[in-house]
């Protein structure tokens, strides 16, 4: 598997769009290869930004989750959130390398996963194309952030091994690879998480991912998401005294 990050012009909230900017950083893209874009990136494109002195972050998560902890939950003011489907931190909003603004999560990452897919094939003539919007979590236990996938499109974010047999002849019961999530941590290691300035990464010779020529359908896409009743942590966050948001999104677990 080959990454190769991009670098980019400085992109301050709404002063390119993300066409234009991928005319100004991308001069070619082969077939097969997945372009990475970061959040963050797409976020100030669509401008979605509020001035530090507009709001609080404690008040923008409580706009943009569907269920959030208070503040006090950790010694770290550090708020867990479910927002879009993601258990993530501050819904997550950001205001590093942001230029004074608090940075919202895309409005749509899925549509602009599509859109951006079909704007890639059509400039560039590629039939075998892949899109993934990328953020930053922590992994419960462990130190430092990682990278994950908001959305994706042109290729199948899972990869199941039920069915087959490992070395050993013994079948496997429930094994499926996240391919998405996999693509978005390997591309973040090289885009980096700070003044890089590399917001997006092409991914090339990944023999592993498999192509396809449409959106992710509504049933691929919710197979991406596991009931709180099946998740292995589902008891943990059960558990946890969750306030209700005005974000969209269902957490019938709460």
């Amino acid at each position: 598997m080959l990454i190769t990050p991009i670098k980019t012009r400085i992109v301050t909230a709404g002063s390119t769009s993300l066409e234009a900017l991928i005319d100004a950083s991308v001069p070619e893209f082969p077939d097969q290869a997945v372009l990475v874009v970061t959040s963050k990136i797409v976020s100030l494109c669509e401008n979605r930004v509020v001035m530090l002195a507009d709001a609080t972050k404690a008040e923008l998560v409580a706009r943009q989750a569907t269920r959030y902890l208070p503040k006090d939950f950790t010694p770290y003011n550090y708020q867990f959130t479910y927002t879009n489907g993601v258990l993530a931190a501050s819904a997550g909003i950001d205001e590093s390398n942001s230029g004074g603004y608090y940075v919202l999560w895309p409005q749509n990452p899925q549509q602009t996963a599509n859109q951006l897919r079909r704007y890639l094939w059509q400039k560039f003539g590629v039939k075998r194309v892949g899109v993934v919007i990328s953020d930053s979590v922590s992994i419960p236990s462990r130190r430092g952030a990682i990278g994950m996938p908001l959305a994706h499109s042109g290729f199948a974010a899972l990869r199941s091994y039920v069915g087959s047999n490992d070395l050993f002849g013994r079948p496997f019961d429930a094994s499926v690879a996240n391919v998405a999530a996999g693509l978005a941590a390997a591309a973040v290691v090289c885009m980096g998480e700070g003044a890089e300035g590399t917001p997006m990464a092409i991914i090339s010779q990944a023999s592993q991912v498999e192509f396809c020529d449409h959106d992710p359908t509504s049933e691929e896409l919710s197979l991406l998401r596991i009931p709180m009743h099946e998740d292995i942590y589902g008891s943990f966050f059960a558990s946890a005294p969750w306030q209700h948001g005005k974000g969209q999104g269902e957490a019938s677990w709460v």
